[in-house]
């Protein structure tokens, strides 16, 4: 996916100083933070997936799906959902969708549709390079947010008159990435951008 602005463009600088030797732990430090951050991470993946097996599509019923994943972050409409692309089941009258926010911690959102019938229909990991692709300029940041689920971080810039959503995802196999949109003042995207996590967020602690 092409970029619409740099990556050093998008990324907030508060807070970090210039002086590499104050920031930097020692390499091994590093792989060693970096190692244990990633087996955290596959953790929570490996309880996701967990549940996800005990669901199937068209016969579980809302409150099984509640039962493993718990309260959702929010609850949409198929309203909500009619005005995204591809909106699929979400918009199918009488349906509702819930999501499931593993940010920031994790690298995962989930959206879970339950049909009509009340029984789930969808259940989609909505962090994936293709949902990224789908994020176009002069879009919402309302569609945005029903789209990819709550970000990580929000960061305005009030000189700048931006308001920048961040997302952790991993990029397969193993490395973490942040995926970024940039809203302009009348909250409609304006640029994404992709970057690796440790150039962002260095592990310095």
């Amino acid at each position: 996916m092409a970029l619409f602005r740099q990556a050093s463009a998008v990324r907030p600088t508060v807070g970090l100083t210039n002086s590499p030797a104050a920031t930097a732990p020692p390499d091994g430090k590093k792989a060693v933070l970096r190692m244990g951050l990633l087996f955290f991470i596959a953790g929570l993946a490996g309880c996701d997936q967990a549940r996800i097996q005990e669901l199937e599509e068209g016969v579980s019923t809302e409150a099984q799906v509640r039962a493993r994943f718990g309260t959702p972050e929010k609850t949409w409409e198929a309203r909500d959902m009619a005005m995204l692309p591809f909106p699929g089941a979400a918009a199918e009258p009488g349906a509702r969708t819930l999501e499931f926010n593993r940010q920031p911690a994790g690298t995962v959102n989930y959206m879970v549709t339950i049909g009509p019938d009340g029984r789930m229909s969808a259940l989609r990991q909505v962090l994936t390079p293709q949902n990224f692709a789908r994020v176009l300029p002069g879009m919402s940041m309302e569609q945005v947010r029903k789209m990819l689920g709550k970000p990580m971080k929000v960061t305005t810039y009030a000189l700048k008159r931006e308001t920048h959503y961040d997302w952790r995802f991993v990029n397969p196999p193993s490395t973490l990435m942040i995926f970024t949109v940039v809203f302009n003042n009348d909250l409609r995207v304006t640029g994404t951008g992709s970057v690796d996590e440790e150039s962002v967020y260095p592990k310095s602690r």
